[in-house]
């Protein structure tokens, strides 16, 4: 939980010491670039200050709920007044600063990682260790994870909007032009080359639990396979420029075998691995033990057991080994600018609406589940069960359903984030109120603590099967759903990829650099699927719109405030 403390503190000294905008003003806390970074409490502090940056304030910024509502796996759901979840949904922006939270907590964190580059580089902590190598180990853990964590903010973000500005010194000019999508990805793939270089071959069963849902030296080679993967794809599926390669800044490029050495690296030797049953990565497989009675007779009589969100070394479950890096969440507040988001508010939203069921509890009902997706789903894939809840079936406990409470109601929703709830020793709770003493106001907004997941072992398996265009990794994963082994092919590997990470806001990604997201025989959009709106039959209709790109519209505020120098995404 350390670490969970760790972020909300570094909140409050970083919104003084966070960007140049604030460098003038009075520093109530006297903390500032000229007498900070000093010592290894400060690297570590302001290390938290970078990782606060991935907390936003806006629902729309958040990455898991908007790439779920883009992809053609969830629909808006929510009820009539919801047209934020419907706009999403429907590629349409009739407000100009709809993701305006995300580009700014991106420049936040990009300063901050900049700051430590500059200061924890070139300061001496000899004093503070009792060997030289251990000073050293320590700057190179600080500057690498620096480097990474730059890396990500601007992967997340160029992800959705394209090419981005590229600010890379505390002193740099703030008003430069957006960057072009290589240049952009370039600097990405040149920030996690660096980190992957620096970043200590700690074996991840070896890392303290204190460190947990911190970057690592294999987070940073996995993420290199990221942003090649989704690189090369996007220019030679939806820019129509065929590549192989990324190029890097300084000199040479990212090639697709060093992306299979580095994935091969993790798996030979990062320590990582499959849990030993996919169900067991989610919360809801802890709701029996929790509450001390069979509230769940599917999870119950399929031998459940949590493995926890602490990594190898969690106090609670058996110990999680296959997740590499996550978004953690703890209290929240009302703060309606961003108190809130420390809160994995993802569950709120796509929480059941208007239903109050022991083990799960309401939700605002957005991202209803594509009913074809469960319709073509093999039912002896134990991950089906295992990522969608199906409504009004008592083995899910969900008999008690009342239906007709929401828009684009499918009978569907995603059972890997969800509102959870059990009947304990002070009655109907949220999970993380027993769990962790969370005794903070509403149950329904306030109470959820589950962490979001960016990467998996899994993912690993199957970057490298793709790359590769083998089936080793592939039915590693299929067998750990009880699937037999299948030969490789990519329609083979597409699946497992849509099956494996259904609901954790990978799949829009994926159909973006494969440039299925423009094929209609590749995707669920425009197949007049059968809903109900509150109650009244309709039809399921969204089209994907081409001249966008698969890209986001920039914030119009951030276009004014550069004076035209941003030029606003095609289609938008």
């Amino acid at each position: 939980m350390k670490f969970r403390y760790t972020i909300l503190i570094a909140a409050l000294i970083f919104s003084l010491v966070g960007c140049n905008d604030f460098l003038d003003t009075d520093n109530l806390y006297q903390k500032s670039l000229d007498n900070f970074y000093q010592t290894p409490t400060d690297i570590e502090e302001a290390m938290g200050g970078v990782y606060n940056a991935l907390y936003v304030g806006g629902i729309s910024s958040n990455e898991h709920v908007t790439a779920n509502l883009l992809s053609d796996l969830m629909f808006s759901g929510g009820g009539p007044d919801d047209k934020l979840a419907k706009n999403i949904d429907g590629f349409n922006d009739p407000d100009e600063d709809t993701y305006k939270d995300l580009w700014v907590e991106t420049y936040n964190g990009i300063y901050r990682c900049n700051a430590i580059i500059e200061k924890a580089s070139t300061t001496d902590f000899t004093s503070f260790f009792k060997t030289e190598q251990a000073s050293t180990d320590f700057k190179n853990q600080s500057v690498g994870e620096a480097y990474f964590m730059r890396g990500f903010l601007l992967f997340r973000a160029a992800k959705f909007f394209g090419g981005m500005p590229l600010i890379l010194s505390t002193d740099a000019p703030r008003n430069v032009d957006r960057a072009t999508f290589t240049e952009t990805f370039s600097q990405i793939a040149s920030d996690f080359k660096t980190a992957s270089d620096m970043l200590p071959r700690d074996n991840a069963l070896d890392i303290s639990i204190d460190r947990y849902g911190h970057a690592n030296v294999w987070v940073a080679k996995a993420y290199l396979a990221r942003v090649y993967m989704f690189y090369t794809g996007y220019m030679t599926n939806i820019e129509k420029s065929a590549t192989d390669v990324l190029p890097l800044v300084s000199e040479g490029e990212l090639t697709k075998q060093m992306t299979v050495d580095a994935l091969d690296d993790i798996i030979a030797n990062s320590g990582y691995e499959l849990a030993s049953d996919f169900r067991n990565l989610w919360p809801y497989s802890y709701v029996n033990e929790a509450a001390g009675k069979d509230v769940l007779p599917w999870a119950a009589n399929a031998g459940l057991s949590w493995v926890g969100q602490d990594g190898p070394h969690s106090s609670i479950g058996t110990g999680n080994k296959e997740v590499m890096f996550a978004q953690r969440f703890a209290f929240g507040n009302w703060d309606w600018d961003k108190g809130q988001s420390y809160n994995n508010r993802v569950c709120l939203y796509f929480g059941v609406r208007e239903n109050s069921m022991v083990p799960f509890g309401q939700g605002w009902g957005w991202g209803t589940v594509n009913p074809m997706l469960y319709d073509q789903w093999d039912d002896s894939d134990t991950r089906k069960k295992g990522s969608i809840l199906e409504l009004g079936d008592a083995d899910q406990g969900t008999d008690s359903y009342k239906g007709d409470v929401g828009d684009q109601e499918t009978g569907y929703f995603n059972k890997k984030y969800t509102t959870l709830q059990h009947d304990g020793e002070d009655g109907v709770k949220g999970l993380f109120y027993y769990l962790y003493d969370m005794d903070n106001g509403d149950p329904l907004q306030l109470w959820a603590a589950q962490d979001f997941y960016y990467l998996r072992f899994a993912d690993i398996l199957l970057m490298q099967s793709e790359l590769t265009e083998t089936n080793v990794g592939l039915n590693r994963v299929r067998e750990r759903a009880g699937l037999d082994a299948i030969a490789y092919s990519l329609d083979v590997l597409k699946e497992e990829r849509m099956h494996e990470f259904a609901f954790e806001g990978i799949r829009w990604f994926d159909l973006v650099r494969w440039g299925d997201v423009e094929k209609a025989g590749a995707n669920y959009f425009q197949r007049n699927i059968p809903i109900s709106n509150m109650g009244v039959e309709s039809v399921y209709n969204v089209t994907y719109r081409p001249e966008t790109k698969g890209l986001l519209p920039i914030p119009e505020s951030e276009i004014r405030l550069s004076n035209g120098v941003y030029k606003q995404n095609p289609g938008w």
